[in-house]
């Protein structure tokens, strides 16, 4: 079973508390630099997550923002947190930076509402399906990069078993269950898994029909994370043929939640979307 304690969570929350803190002394990343003999833009890296750090580098930080005591030793037990691997560095040869971070958010999140258009949801893929996407979208890949890359998304969705599982709802276009993967067999069995996983308490699955007409998804899919910790904002990320986009300011995270809530309003409930589900398993 995989954790769900995450690096990636630590990091991210590390590094916001860094530069809060940092903007309580009233300090810019240029004067911090040049209190510890390194420039601004180094500051300015380690406050984003784009530069590791060490607990050692954040005692110093610390110092400098006077920050002592029982405070100091959280903060640098985190950064030491931190660097922990998560489980899926286990993958490292065949997952991305991008795809680590998402995996990380995703591993610790208590919430994740995500809308697709033009497939099913990797947490919600079975495996024959998930095979196929990825010989399909990319047929380079050997057979061995194609087996480490299916057996990571199989791992991923041990995140909706675990003893403290996240409240997952997904909305689907009906596109992304038209759209055939593979032959009859691989959809049907997709469906199948879809109705089978819609019954965990903690996982809700509604589809968009096309009797619905136009509505808010019909541009790209995107996924919002939350988290059981206050000091850990919520995410939203989203991704498209030039790549993907992690969105963290208040406004942008808004954007994606109520567009999600207006998607919620124009799918069917979750009994009417089982019920559509397992009409098209039938004609298949």
């Amino acid at each position: 079973m995989v954790s769900a304690k995450s690096p990636t969570v630590r990091r991210r929350r590390l590094c916001g508390e860094l530069r809060r803190l940092r903007e309580a002394a009233r300090m810019t990343c240029d004067e911090v630099g040049r209190e510890l003999g390194c420039t601004g833009s180094r500051i300015s890296r380690i406050e984003s997550g784009r530069l590791g750090i060490r607990p050692g580098d954040v005692r110093e930080l610390l110092d400098v923002y006077r920050v002592t005591g029982p405070e100091a030793d959280r903060l640098v037990q985190l950064a030491r947190d931190a660097r922990q691997r998560g489980w899926w560095y286990a993958y490292n040869d065949v997952v991305s930076e991008t795809m680590k971070t998402f995996v990380g958010l995703e591993a610790e999140a208590s919430s994740i509402q995500n809308y697709e258009a033009h497939f099913v949801p990797g947490l919600l893929q079975a495996e024959p399906y998930a095979r196929e996407l990825f010989e399909g979208v990319r047929p380079t890949l050997d057979a061995e990069t194609v087996q480490r890359r299916l057996a990571l998304r199989m791992a991923r969705q041990q995140v909706l078993h675990r003893a403290d599982p996240p409240d997952a709802w997904f909305i689907l276009d009906e596109a992304a269950l038209r759209h055939r993967v593979g032959g009859a067999g691989v959809m049907r069995a997709q469906l199948d898994h879809l109705l089978e996983i819609g019954e965990l308490p903690n996982v809700t699955v509604q589809v968009i029909p096309f009797a619905a007409g136009v509505h808010f998804g019909m541009g790209s899919g995107f996924v919002v994370f939350d988290f059981p910790d206050p000091l850990d904002t919520s995410v939203a990320h989203t991704e498209n043929l030039v790549g993907a986009v992690f969105w963290e300011e208040q406004s942008e995270v808004d954007r994606c939640r109520v567009a999600f809530n207006h998607l919620r309003s124009a799918a069917l409930s979750d009994v009417g979307s089982r019920v559509f589900i397992g009409d098209m398993a039938k004609e298949i």
